[in-house]
């Protein structure tokens, strides 16, 4: 099925006000979706984080191993 603009003003100049208001709102989520697809992440500007945070993660996982370990510990007791 072939829709056209003209088509579409048609069918859209027939809709009540509760029926437009929900078209205006399909619209702005079209919108919406379309931008936050276009949304693309840099991965240089990404870098300078995944270094600023690596050595909190590596901590916080050394930390929990710690706290693994004896849990293993007391298991085999």
């Amino acid at each position: 099925m072939l829709v056209t603009s003209e088509s579409l003003k048609q069918d859209i100049e027939k809709l009540t006000d509760d029926q437009l208001q929900r078209v205006a709102e399909f619209i702005a989520f079209l919108r919406f979706q379309e931008k936050r697809r276009r949304i693309e992440l840099n991965p240089a500007l990404l870098a300078p984080l995944t270094n600023e945070f690596a050595q909190e993660d590596r901590a916080l996982a050394e930390s929990g191993m710690d706290d693994y370990g004896d849990m293993l510990a007391q298991e085999d007791q």
